[in-house]
């Protein structure tokens, strides 16, 4: 069969070609391989296109002095070829595994098959040759690709246990692609489900990331949930299942299906989005109670949660902004409730901060995944049509004000400058002078300005 080239520009085609045709005229096979084969054949725009060939890397390097090893053991290299950058791997045999994650042994070989039949899911195990058009599908990965299935290259337990992260890829395959997962390699996964736990905590990250931000982030944890991946790498969020709700303000179920359904209706979501979606609502189970009437309360779910977010983001690695980010959206996702009763000057400083946006498409989200309420949303997005420069003013007053006018700094210093900022963003005052007047007046009434100097207004 051969593969359609259209989804590949043609400067790329022609960059491949010329380096399979420098390699060829050594007797040299070169071929695309794994997901951008797939990708062509399946009409889609490859993300990356990487080739395999029977040259080792010492003589990829003496035909490509400029080649720059990426993993010499396993026989990587980059190669920049017409403006474009490719990965290059020696065709190769892999055999056993020391920890779930390196092969006992690495072999090359001449024999392109036998590279094929050591990689990971059939769909991925596909060649495209360049020069000839043809693909080359030792695996049967043609017939898989058209039935909609993902399935290991021979046995599924024997394939896991070489890495356990691919257990992970193959859910995020299935759910990236809207395909299924085939018989025996679920029940493989469901067996060594437990052995990701040993996985590190960016790799983890880098897969569950990559499924919350596919077309089909939805399907992606529940099938996390029905492989056991779930209970092994996120365990906060597995526990989710079975925790009841209120049916008055949440008719879609338990708090599982509730996030299930967050995630359905993200429309191009970013990671900060995704994860604090997932984890918006894993303080729950930690503190359901009832009231004597049977009904369900969460009171403080929020400031679990945003223990969890730390806890979670330690394990695997997020950076510190993320991390702030979800914790930040996961600690204050309450809050939306309430914006109507804000003061303006609160309103202000809310709809200003970093990551507003995300945190407001977070609350259309978990109401739309709940009692389907939006009146809150429909008021932000109205402020927001009014007064569309979000970011805050340069405050009237500032500490060295204060200091020329006679005061000497100290701790009543912030409590009066946010004070003042605040009766500032309400309009209160015509000017700067009028600012700093009440400033000095709030200053001159009580120095020592004790916790009730905010009754204390001029």
């Amino acid at each position: 069969m051969s593969a359609p080239a259209d989804s590949l520009r043609p400067e790329l085609v022609e960059a491949v070609r010329s380096i399979a045709r420098t390699l060829k005229r050594r007797d040299f096979e070169t071929c695309v391989v794994g997901g951008a084969v797939r990708d062509m054949v399946s009409g889609r725009t490859p993300a990356d296109v990487d080739l395999v060939t029977t040259a080792t890397f010492d003589e990829l390097t003496e035909v490509f002095p400029e080649v720059k090893i990426a993993g010499a053991c396993f026989g990587v290299a980059h190669l920049r070829r017409n403006g474009f950058e490719f990965e290059i791997a020696s065709a190769r045999r892999e055999r056993g595994s020391m920890d779930g994650r390196h092969p006992e042994t690495v072999k090359f070989t001449r024999d392109l098959d036998e590279d094929a039949l050591r990689r990971d899911f059939t769909v991925n195990a596909m060649r495209w040759d360049p020069l000839t058009g043809k693909i080359a599908d030792p695996a049967g990965g043609l017939n898989d690709l058209a039935r909609g299935l993902v399935r290991t290259v021979g046995v599924p337990e024997e394939r896991f246990e070489e890495d356990y992260l691919r257990m992970l890829r193959a859910v995020r395959f299935a759910c990236t692609l809207d395909f299924a997962l085939e018989e025996r390699t679920f029940a493989a996964i469901r067996a060594l489900a437990p052995r990701c736990a040993s996985l590190s905590g960016e790799r983890i990250r880098e897969e569950v990331t990559r499924m919350l931000t596919c077309r089909f982030p939805e399907k992606a944890l529940r099938l996390l949930s029905e492989t056991g991946i779930l209970q092994a790498v996120l365990p906060e969020v597995a526990a989710l299942k079975g925790v009841r709700q209120p049916k008055e303000f949440h008719p879609e179920g338990d708090v599982f299906e509730h996030t299930c359904l967050l995630l359905r209706h993200m429309v191009l979501p970013d990671e900060l989005l995704a994860w604090s979606a997932l984890l918006h609502d894993t303080g729950k189970p930690g503190t359901a109670s009832a009231d004597p009437d049977g009904r369900i309360r969460f009171f403080g779910h929020e400031d679990l949660g945003e223990k969890i977010v730390h806890a979670v983001a330690q394990r695997l690695h997020f950076s510190t902004a993320a991390k702030e980010a979800v914790a930040h959206a996961v600690r204050n996702h309450m809050r939306m409730a309430s914006v109507r009763e804000m003061k303006e000057a609160k309103l202000k400083k809310l709809v200003s901060e970093e990551h507003f946006g995300m945190e407001l498409e977070l609350h259309r989200l978990d109401c739309i995944a709940c009692h389907g309420c939006m009146e809150t949303f429909t008021f932000l997005v109205d402020h927001l049509s009014r007064t569309p420069q979000r970011a805050l003013p340069e405050p009237l007053v500032m500490g060295r004000d204060l200091v020329a006018a006679g005061f000497s700094p100290g701790p009543a210093f912030k409590t009066v400058l946010d004070l003042v900022f605040d009766r500032q963003l309400a309009g209160e005052f015509p000017d700067r002078a009028a600012a700093l007047e009440a400033a000095c007046r709030l200053l001159r009434k009580n120095t020592a300005f004790p916790d009730n100097v905010k009754h204390n207004t001029p």
